[in-house]
């Protein structure tokens, strides 16, 4: 069984299996100033599922331009599913909506376990450098996150980082609840299992019990533990899950200047530091953009 792996910037790639093509995310048509990762989803012909993290924009637009242009099943949670379903963007027989706990098989040899996880902290105020300790932020109430979240959304709509981003923006948000809820994703084969998930957060009830041979792992923002703001760095954060998952191999994604300048490239050094100190048996893999990884053998 040959299995390779195509990152396709931010969190979104490209899983092969034998004759199987897997999506996960689907967000490759970026802003003109973004690094271009190769390809776009009008070159993409072949698609046989595509898994969604979460609702936002820089996971979910481009879903509904590659089921309907290859017919693939589109699994996401409810509020991605509403999205499509209820714009006309995705016919109903091509949609699969998760919670968490559901076995998707995807063919009589492949399955994909879903589980409930968590969003990052896009709302506390204070983050920083990967290897920078951030502290605060505990105890907030939905409503204030909610609020935050709103002001920052207006900030960046509003032009604040520049036409460019704006109209982005304006072309590409299907406007969702929150994030929709995030789910991650454990993908079975013969060969070994990969978890990916798309942001830097976790139940770590859940996260314990996984043990992924290959961990896709969200690098960016302030990480989620168990509903709060982790009180520490992203690198400590990174380790963190790793310590449980106990993989044999992790690659970061979400790490990449995907819109500039509301974004910046995450510094790995930090995280590869801190992973080297206390998973010191675990490899660091990274990948450039439609690499081809061979993710086994």
């Amino acid at each position: 069984m040959r299995i390779t792996l195509d990152w396709l910037g931010v969190a979104t790639y490209r899983l092969m299996i034998d004759d199987i093509v897997i999506f996960l995310d689907a967000y490759v048509d970026r802003v003109p100033a973004a690094p271009p990762v190769g390809i776009t989803t009008a070159d993409i012909a072949r698609a046989d599922y595509v898994l969604i993290g979460h609702s936002h924009f820089d996971h979910l637009w481009g879903a509904e331009r590659i089921a309907l242009r290859t017919g693939a099943t589109v699994v996401g949670s409810y509020e991605t599913v509403r999205l499509l379903h209820d714009s006309d963007l995705v016919p109903e027989a091509q949609l699969i909506a998760v919670g968490g706990g559901e076995p998707v098989e995807v063919s009589p040899n492949v399955r994909v376990r879903v589980f409930p996880s968590l969003h990052s902290c896009i709302w506390a105020k204070m983050t920083g450098a990967p290897g920078e300790a951030c502290l605060g932020d505990l105890g907030l109430s939905c409503q204030t996150r909610r609020r935050r979240e709103s002001r920052l959304m207006e900030a960046v709509q509003g032009g604040e980082m520049g036409k460019e981003v704006a109209a982005h923006l304006k072309e590409s948000d299907r406007h969702p609840r929150s994030d929709g809820g995030a789910l991650a994703y454990l993908i079975e084969t013969p060969e070994g299992s990969i978890l990916w998930k798309d942001t830097s957060g976790h139940w770590s009830g859940i996260m314990h019990d996984l043990h992924p041979d290959l961990a896709l792992l969200a690098a960016a923002g302030r990480g989620n533990i168990n509903g709060e703001p982790v009180q520490g760095s992203l690198a400590g954060f990174i380790a963190r899950e790793v310590e449980m998952l106990r993989p044999c191999k992790v690659a970061l994604c979400h790490h990449d200047n995907w819109m500039p300048p509301l974004t910046t490239v995450t510094d790995v050094e930090p995280i590869r530091h801190e992973l080297g100190r206390r998973a010191p048996g675990v490899e660091l893999i990274e990948m450039p953009y439609l690499g081809g990884y061979r993710v086994f053998g």
